[in-house]
């Protein structure tokens, strides 16, 4: 690496210190700080945090930590505004995403990243290849100075991590033609194209001892892309998606060695029963790096509600491994997202991650649940909506039920009953009786 100064979390760690950000990280997590340093230092728990991010609030990505969750945000060519940006990161924030990514490919990127990055306290992810590509004018014109130019300008403005795909290498792309849906990845299928039309290997793959000089300097985490991951059932768990996956186990080693956080991202759709084969597989082949998955979705055929088939799948995958879940919202397979749908992929992965942390234990996991079970014992409406992971729809359900039986809004927030059973069927306030 062209710098010997300890810049990134893990150098820092692996020198035996333990930054504000990993002291903060520890206490948010009921950990010891010298547990998230050996952690960090090892690799198996990233902090991202770019030194040019102001106002960042640092979290911990890692198997034994909390699960995450990632929103996804950023306009298209046909769709959104700056506006409706900062409006979706702040409902992402707002209902409790751990990280924001910018996935823009329309115009104005750079200003609309600049605008989410100043104004999130969150982690802000990227995939530079989009960029990339907007600003060559197509995947013919892409270059290899233009890419890593992004990369340094986006590393400068402050993003945090970076999906880089870099695993889908030239010998790869003959497994994917004999898929159902070949490539599903945008970032991937682009580097493919580029790689048959050129006879040439993956330039993010190429010049990645560059890249990591990049993060390096900025303490970029890099988000090894899964250029490969499948998008339908028919494709899971194949050898494309294996062989890409043994690639970003060199990546992980590679960024290790320079001091330069990852993280490697998982499977796209995968049938419910192997899921825990690939969190096992990701494990052993990436050293147990944080693995950050999509989904998995778990059946094809439910378009409009893939924020329920993906959490599904997502709950599986945390408890098995996975440490951060990228959500996946009602518009998936269908358009871009909009407020009300970053709300409800949100909601519905933060309720996924949840379960797999209180089915692992995880300290004070449970601690809500138990809080809005006495609430309920006690019938304190108002204690129950504070406690929701989602208040609001939780008051405004309660109102249309009691609409519904002709009570008015207001009507004795403490009654003893809901109106499902009604004051003589009500089992809770029963069975206080015995």
């Amino acid at each position: 690496m062209s710098s010997e100064k300890l810049v990134t979390q893990m150098q820092c760690a692996a020198a035996g210190e333990i930054t504000p950000a990993i002291a903060q990280v520890a206490a948010s997590e009921y950990r010891q700080p010298e547990e998230i340093r050996a952690g960090v230092a090892a690799g198996t728990i990233v902090i991202p945090a770019n030194v040019n991010h102001r106002h960042l609030r640092p979290i911990g990505i890692g198997r034994l930590l909390r699960t995450k969750i990632n929103a996804n945000i950023g306009n298209s060519s046909l769709s959104s505004c700056p506006r409706q940006e900062l409006e979706k990161l702040q409902h992402a924030l707002r209902y409790g995403a751990d990280t924001v990514m910018d996935l823009s490919t329309g115009s104005n990127i750079a200003g609309i990243r600049q605008k989410i990055v100043q104004n999130s306290p969150a982690p802000i992810g990227t995939v530079p290849v989009y960029e990339t590509l907007a600003r060559a004018g197509g995947a013919d014109e892409l270059d290899e100075k233009l890419i890593l130019e992004v990369i340094r300008e986006q590393a400068e403005q402050g993003v945090d991590y970076m999906t880089i795909h870099a695993g889908i290498l030239y010998d790869h792309i003959d497994l994917a033609k004999k898929r159902l849906l070949r490539i599903v990845s945008r970032g991937g299928s682009i580097l493919a194209r580029w790689m048959r039309q050129n006879n040439r290997e993956n330039p993010y793959y190429t010049r990645f001892d560059e890249i990591l000089d990049i993060c390096q300097q900025h303490d970029v985490t890099l988000s090894l892309g899964d250029g490969m991951r499948p998008g339908c059932l028919a494709d899971a768990s194949d050898d494309a998606q294996f062989a890409e996956l043994k690639t970003l186990g060199e990546l992980v080693r590679r960024c290790r060695a320079a001091g330069v956080q990852a993280m490697v991202e998982g499977p796209g759709h995968i049938p419910f029963n192997q899921i825990e084969m690939n969190m096992k597989r990701e494990i052993e082949l990436c050293d147990d790096a944080p693995f950050y998955i999509l989904g998995p979705v778990v059946v094809d055929c439910a378009p409009g509600y893939d924020h329920i088939t993906s959490a599904i799948g997502a709950t599986m995958g945390a408890f098995h491994g996975a440490s951060m879940l990228c959500y996946v919202t009602p518009k998936e397979h269908l358009g871009l997202p909009n407020a009300e749908d970053v709300r409800n992929g949100v909601i519905a992965y933060k309720i996924a991650a949840h379960a797999a942390d209180v089915a692992l234990g995880r300290p004070h996991a449970r601690d809500r649940d138990d809080a809005i079970s006495r609430a309920r014992a006690d019938f304190d409406w108002e204690r129950q909506f504070e406690l929701a992971l989602d208040p609001e729809r939780a008051r405004s359900l309660r109102a249309e039920a009691l609409a519904e039986s002709g009570k008015p809004a207001d009507h004795d927030e403490r009654a003893q009953y809901c109106t499902m059973c009604g004051p003589d069927f009500c089992s809770m306030r029963i069975s206080k009786e015995l």
